[in-house]
């Protein structure tokens, strides 16, 4: 396992550097194995949900390549000026190595639609001889359609059938991981945080990492987030209780709380009344999108919860 010594986050010291080593189905390996066979590559959109290795697999295929890279956080850097700067000047020049430039353009879906993402297909084509460019997105949707003709696109999705496959493999990795961190594990207890994430392998090897802290990973980790705790949570909302359901927020969030909007909506057809279900639905997906961008997400989770509370019924 390629291990980065000057990084701290998991997620980074323990990124793969070659495609083979990337936890995805065979049939999305092969394509990038293919392209890196032949020595060369197109333009790529790289399309599915979060943490699954878009931008790993493009690393690690410009590492196989020897490209030269140029990383940009569309998320953060997604107005026309990055164009006029960044990928121009970075294009335009020589490159370091006999290989190719590849600019990857993370999370491009917040690249602006009405201006940056027009501009590049000018960009695209003018430096084509000697630079391709790698888009990663969750919603291909907000990709406008000259981009999508102009990119080869694969759509990072793990069929039914794949699910016990890939989570082995990622089993394998997690347990390298933790045995190069001398961390103490319970093999049953990773394998349901495997399955409580999947198949979001980045939000899985964050998680480990902020557990790890004590040394070991047991059962208590799932304490906090137990489906007991879950269903005080919904008792809070049924009866109004604005001032528990705060507390509840400061007690149990982690990270950006998507974890708690993802067992609202899959625990919604059982609390709910059947009228009341579209209605948390869309209230659960206005705030999820929220969550990429909010600095608050104590806040952001709190006023969805109060939206709940006073705009659905419960049984």
């Amino acid at each position: 396992m390629d291990v980065n010594k000057k990084e701290f986050l998991w997620t980074q010291k323990y990124r793969p550097r070659k495609i083979d080593d990337c936890v995805l189905p065979k049939s999305i390996k092969s394509v990038f194995k293919d392209f890196v066979e032949s020595g060369k590559i197109p333009n790529f959109l790289l399309a599915g949900s979060a943490g699954t290795g878009k931008t790993t697999i493009a690393y690690a295929l410009c590492e196989e390549i020897g490209a030269d890279v140029l990383y940009i956080n569309a998320s953060m850097e997604n107005g026309i000026d990055t164009l006029r700067t960044k990928i121009a000047q970075f294009a335009s020049t020589v490159s370091f190595s006999d290989g190719i430039k590849v600019i990857i353009l993370d999370e491009a879906d917040h690249l602006h639609a009405t201006s940056t993402q027009p501009a590049l297909r000018g960009f695209m084509e003018q430096f084509s001889a000697n630079c391709r460019f790698i888009f990663t997105c969750n919603s291909p949707s907000r990709i406008i359609e000259p981009l999508h003709s102009r990119c080869t696109t694969v759509t990072f999705k793990i069929e039914n059938d794949e699910i016990p496959g890939i989570s082995l493999q990622f089993f394998k990795r997690i347990k390298e991981i933790l045995d190069l961190e001398g961390i103490e594990f319970d093999k049953r207890i990773v394998a349901e945080l495997i399955k409580k994430y999947f198949p979001d392998f980045r939000r899985t090897i964050n998680e480990l990492q902020r557990y790890s802290v004590s040394g070991k990973i047991d059962e208590g980790i799932f304490v906090n987030l137990s489906e007991d705790n879950y269903k005080a949570l919904h008792s809070f909302l049924k009866d109004k209780k604005f001032n528990e359901m705060r507390n509840w927020v400061s007690n149990n969030l982690s990270g950006n709380g998507l974890d708690i909007i993802d067992n609202l909506f899959k625990s919604s057809d059982k609390y709910l009344v059947p009228n009341s279900v579209p209605q948390i639905i869309l209230i659960l997906a206005e705030y999820q999108r929220n969550a990429a961008f909010v600095s608050n997400h104590d806040l952001n989770i709190t006023a969805c919860l109060t939206e709940i509370m006073s705009s659905c019924n419960y049984k």
